[in-house]
C-alpha cells in the first residue's frame, strides 16, 4: 500500500508541475490518467517488479450491487496477487481500457506479449475462482 501512495503522490506532483503545458486538446481527466499510469509503470520498472515472459471487470457500482463486500474483497485480493507482469497488463487492459498496441508501447513489450500476459492473467484468475467455488460448495 505504501508504494501505491508514493506513486500517487509523485503522479500528482507531475500533474501540477506540467499543468502549464496542458494544451486542452483532449479531456483533462485523460491527460491526468496518462501521467498517473506512466508514473506507475516507471515505478514498476525502477523497482523491477514487472517481469515479462513470452472478463473485463465491470464498473465498481455494478460490482457492489451484484456481489457482497467479502466477494469484492476476495476478487481484489486475487487481482493484487497476480504476478506483476500479468497484473500490469490486466489492469491496463481490463480496468483502464487500453488496447494491446497502447500497452505494448507503454510497457515496452510486443503486442503479442501483451495479449499473452492478459490471457495468462485471466487463466490464473479463473483457476483461483474455480478453486474458491469448489471449496465453497464442499463447505455447504
Amino acid at each position: 500500500m505504501q508504494f501505491a501512495e508514493d506513486v500517487m503522490v509523485s503522479g500528482f506532483v507531475k500533474v501540477f508541475k506540467f499543468l502549464p503545458e496542458y494544451r486542452f486538446d483532449g479531456s483533462f481527466e485523460g491527460w491526468m490518467r496518462r501521467i498517473m499510469v506512466n508514473e506507475s509503470i516507471s515505478f514498476l520498472r525502477k523497482k523491477q517488479f514487472v517481469v515479462f515472459d513470452d472478463t473485463m471487470i465491470t464498473e465498481s457500482a455494478e460490482i457492489h450491487q451484484e456481489h457482497s463486500a467479502e466477494e469484492v474483497a476476495y476478487i481484489q485480493n486475487l487481482i493484487d496477487g497476480l504476478p506483476d507482469g500479468y497484473r500490469a497488463v490486466f489492469m491496463l487492459y481490463a480496468v483502464e481500457g487500453y488496447k494491446h498496441q497502447e500497452i505494448s508501447s507503454m510497457l515496452d513489450i510486443s503486442e503479442s506479449t501483451s495479449k499473452s500476459q492478459l490471457f495468462k492473467a485471466r487463466k490464473w484468475l479463473q483457476e483461483r475462482l474455480r478453486n474458491h467455488r469448489k471449496i465453497g460448495y464442499e463447505q455447504e
